[in-house]
């Protein structure tokens, strides 16, 4: 029987960040168990980057400023304390990750890039070209490696054990060698995503978000919180569902219906397309309904983001990955043709109930969760763009 004193579940951004944290204080064994490579967990599907107030962009931006954005996107439902606590935090966190290689977009002054996203004051969200989820994952999963964490590969949480009160293990299906094992811990952490895929039709998580973690953590006897609390992109492909990143309309993409009109000047005047996701969501959804989409008013309606203005320069070398899914899944260049485009499920703001945001722990004494899996009511009842990879590098550490 396996034995290690820090089991983490789940290797995305916010899992690999936690496995790494541990790794790096002397004696602990920690291992780390994914269903899949660890690089292609769901954060490597993240585009446009992670929010922390640099003032590399704008001078004005501040972690106070940054709050406030991230209460007024949370509709007021986020717990401000800690709000304050993670905003506070961003910024060192996108520091270490850069200093740990992670290979950020830069400004002509040589500093990490920063654009526009929908509900903030400023250009606050740092980014790799529209890469910014992958490029993370893979510099935590190296530095896992160097650090000597044991991953664990095609292994699936099937329970936690809680003898005494507190975590003693976990019973693991282990998949490639078709069996149930046990493995000792002091410590668990879950982090294993969100359930984006009981919306089955429309989502932009991978097939590997099915809500484990939150469910074992319910069985375990830890609560859920907010678990009503979710969200929908306002720019899923059309098709499909899948993302298409908000860093379409912060580059400065337009929404049209299908009379040609940027719709959002009567749901956003100010903002326009970079209004809180929540916002833009709505008023897509509104103008489906009032016979203002392409395509009726049914499943198959959409509205279109126009990136033609944006010129060959700005689309090819910050937003190339975005074209090539516009190519793929929708038969048509940005370059040249409108994208079709509607409301997808994307982030759940719920989940296992954090009862000290500052640990990370349940009120499971041994039990932890970080990330989409989690729910420390920073987001409230909507996440601003940006906040989420800022989270697993905030909380996972």
């Amino acid at each position: 029987m396996e034995q290690y004193d820090v089991l983490v579940v789940g290797s995305g951004g916010a899992g690999q960040r936690a496995a790494l944290e541990a790794a790096r204080r002397d004696g602990l064994r920690v291992a780390l168990i994914t269903k899949i490579f660890p690089t292609r967990s769901a954060t490597a599907m993240a585009q446009g980057g992670v929010n922390a107030a640099l003032n590399n962009v704008a001078k004005e931006d501040s972690t106070e400023v940054h709050t406030f954005d991230t209460v007024k996107g949370s509709d007021y439902l986020g717990d401000q304390d800690a709000i304050e606590f993670f905003c506070q935090r961003c910024p060192e966190g996108v520091l270490e990750m850069d200093f740990m290689g992670t290979p950020f977009s830069r400004t002509d002054e040589g500093k990490i890039a920063q654009r526009n996203f929908g509900g903030q004051s400023y250009p606050r969200t740092c980014y790799s070209a529209d890469k910014t989820g992958h490029v993370i994952l893979h510099t935590t999963y190296e530095q896992c490696l160097k650090e000597g964490v044991h991953f664990l590969q095609e292994w699936y949480l099937l329970d936690i054990v809680v003898k005494d009160g507190k975590a003693g293990g976990a019973i693991i299906w282990n998949m490639k060698k078709g069996k149930v094992e046990i493995i000792k811990a002091k410590s668990i952490v879950l982090s294993t995503g969100g359930a984006g895929r009981v919306f089955w039709t429309r989502t932009t998580n991978p097939f590997l978000s099915t809500g484990d973690g939150m469910a074992v953590a319910f069985r375990a006897g830890v609560g859920l919180k907010d678990m009503e609390m979710i969200q929908f992109h306002p720019t899923g492909l059309g098709k499909t569902g899948i993302l298409m990143s908000e860093a379409v309309r912060g580059e400065g993409g337009y929404l049209l219906n299908v009379e040609g009109e940027r719709f959002m000047k009567k749901y956003a005047p100010n903002k326009m397309e970079l209004a809180s996701r929540d916002v833009v969501a709505k008023a897509i959804e509104d103008e489906i309904a009032a016979g203002r989409g392409f395509n009726g008013t049914g499943l198959d309606a959409y509205v279109v983001a126009d990136l033609r203005h944006l010129g060959p320069e700005v689309i090819i070398e910050k937003l190339h990955g975005i074209r090539d899914l516009a190519l793929c899944f929708e038969h048509c260049d940005p370059l040249t043709d409108p994208v079709p485009i509607r409301p997808t499920c994307h982030y759940i703001m719920g989940g296992i109930d954090v009862v000290d945001y500052k640990t990370c722990a349940t009120e499971i004494p041994g039990i932890f969760a970080s990330g989409e899996a989690s729910c420390i009511s920073i987001h409230g009842a909507n996440r601003l763009g940006g906040n989420s990879l800022a989270d697993g590098v905030v909380f996972g550490k």
